[in-house]
């Protein structure tokens, strides 16, 4: 792990600042049975937490057998819109943690801009971002390409070795070490810790510890 002070901290969005990732298991779920295809749970937080459109939409034309036709998943994005208004929270201690953090920060999300601008509004989080935030779509590549934590380096310019990243999903945690940048590995959501686990990583399970963490103090 780089030696060099910690100038930038790059936010996954679902699963570290909003808790949607056990909502949006559960729809993907709904869609995959209105599709015709079977994934269990386990498949589900494997598969696609974290995971860029392409691989969503390759995984299930894999296990359909046939290509997805251009614009399917219109008919069934009402689920996720309903579920997340009405169900969606911040990751517990979150708040208290963007308010602590005396580092600039941004985010960085496979999501689309409209989704997590929606998101982060529900939960009233959008104001500690506007202005900062980055998604796949700026960039050729999604997460686990390093593309998107570079995009958002350059533009916020700060170099890749003082940028720290937090992520809940393998994608995220893999980008980050493919862009040179510390990776905070929150495993208090649906990922198993081993999963978010290798080099260049911390694993945490208390937002409320980043702070520290960051600063080079150790989890109690």
């Amino acid at each position: 792990m780089s030696s060099d002070p910690v100038e930038l901290v790059i936010f996954d969005c679902d699963g570290v600042l909003v808790d949607s990732e056990r909502i949006c298991v559960r729809v993907d779920a709904q869609v995959f049975a209105a599709l015709g295809v079977h994934f269990t749970e386990e498949e589900i937080i494997e598969t696609f937490v974290g995971s860029s459109g392409e691989i969503y939409e390759a995984a299930v034309a894999e296990r359909l057998g046939r290509p997805l036709e251009p614009g399917w998943d219109k008919a069934y994005q009402h689920l996720y819109r309903e579920a997340l208004d009405a169900e969606l929270t911040e990751i517990d201690g979150v708040t208290e943690t963007l308010e602590a953090l005396s580092l600039p920060f941004c985010l960085a999300s496979n999501g689309a801009h409209a989704v997590i601008r929606r998101n982060l509004t529900t939960v009233g989080l959008y104001h500690h971002f506007e202005g900062r935030v980055f998604s796949a779509a700026d960039v050729p590549r999604g997460k686990p390409a390093p593309d998107l934590f570079l995009h958002a380096a350059r533009v916020m310019g700060v170099p890749p070795a003082r940028c720290a990243v937090v992520e809940d999903s393998p994608y995220g945690v893999t980008a980050a070490r493919a862009a040179g940048m510390r990776a905070f590995g929150y495993a208090g959501g649906l990922t198993a810790p081993h999963r978010l686990a290798g080099p260049g990583t911390v694993l945490f399970e208390d937002m409320r510890e980043l702070p520290g963490l960051l600063a080079g103090r150790p989890v109690n």
